[in-house]
């Protein structure tokens, strides 16, 4: 007989939410308030987006980071550990407080935390999702243990705050969600699945070409000094935005329940990245899915990019919507284009 090789015991793994956090400005920029400062009204806001009010930081006052550092001692604190306890942080934005280094390196300085790593994810509205899907694979592989996933956004900083700006600027809203992301040993409960795409050639139709287009840097555009230089300032092709984002919405939901032997009668709890109102209603309507399935806020706080999906998952959980044993789907789609969904257990 020859001598026997001993198997390597593989561990298998699921990762779960243990804890969620969110925080928002005071200020409260409601659409009449905007109103003073571009040909707008109250109306044509809530006609287009479903958007009443959204909260504005005080500059000087808040960051990216500083909001995330917020959002995260909640959810660190609701999952029942310490800043320590925490292995890996990933934090997803569009507008980090510095060009370079990211947020991440912040939040670890800020609550004081060993000395773990820290990932900075640049998918602007899905941010959050491939953000999730990253720190699920990290758990799963058993690299680590919790890992810190953090939205956070200040728009309103860098906003055309004009009548030329108004059909993007009315839109837009600062904010942070997180969560802590746990292993789980159960398998059937947790992140079950996560989904992403891109789409690249249609990157320009909503994006910000400065301050870094090719070769261009900021200090080019400081030096040109030029009053009608909007390269800045965010563009969107709204309606060519509003019909791919409905029409991969649908897809990456289906594709995330097909994966899991799951139809649409399963979803218990449907939270949409908060792009558009009228985008949620949309796909509300195609799934045939009532109020009760699915969480919209956007009402309340604009769009708030990488911070819209952990911001309406923690408040769905605080107001008890969603329960043990639910069945919980993301889905978000933004520049890029980039989309993607993740199917959870609650």
């Amino acid at each position: 007989m020859g001598i026997g090789i001993p198997k390597i015991q593989k561990h298998m793994y699921n990762s779960r939410i243990a804890g969620l956090g969110y925080y928002v400005p005071e200020k409260v920029v409601t659409n009449d308030d905007l109103s003073k400062l571009m040909d707008t009204s109250d109306e044509w806001i809530q006609e287009r987006t479903g958007i009443k009010e959204r909260r504005h930081i005080i500059k000087g006052e808040e960051t990216t980071s500083s909001m995330g550092v917020k959002a995260a001692k909640m959810a660190i604190s609701n999952a029942g550990l310490t800043p320590n306890d925490i292995d890996f942080i990933v934090f997803a934005t569009l507008s980090p407080d510095y060009y370079f280094p990211g947020p991440g390196v912040m939040v670890q300085r800020d609550l004081e935390m060993n000395t773990v790593g820290a990932v900075d994810i640049r998918n602007q509205c899905s941010g959050f999702v491939y953000g999730l899907s990253l720190a699920d694979q990290y758990i799963k592989s058993g690299m680590y243990k919790n890992v810190l996933v953090i939205g956070s956004e200040v728009h309103s900083t860098g906003l055309d705050m004009t009548t030329r700006g108004r059909d993007v600027s009315v839109i837009f809203g600062d904010g942070a969600g997180s969560v802590v992301l746990t292993r789980e040993e159960n398998l059937e409960k947790g992140i079950l699945s996560s989904h992403l795409h891109s789409e690249g050639r249609h990157a320009e139709e909503l994006s910000v070409i400065a301050p870094a287009m090719g070769t261009r840097w900021v200090t080019e555009i400081i030096e040109e000094n030029d009053p009608d230089d909007t390269s800045y300032f965010p563009y969107m092709n709204g309606k060519f935005v509003f019909k791919n984002a409905v029409v991969r919405f649908s897809e990456v939901i289906k594709e995330g329940l097909e994966k899991n032997k799951l139809g649409v009668e399963d979803i218990d709890m449907l939270i949409p990245h908060q792009a558009n109102l009228r985008i949620a209603q949309f796909i509300q309507k195609k799934f045939r899915l009532s109020d009760d399935q699915v969480y919209n806020n956007i009402m309340y706080y604009g769009n708030t990019t990488a911070a819209s999906i952990p911001i309406a998952l923690a408040e769905a959980v605080e107001k008890g919507k969603v329960k043990d044993g639910d069945l919980v789907i993301l889905a978000a789609f933004g520049s890029g284009f980039t989309w993607g969904s993740v199917v959870i257990r609650w």
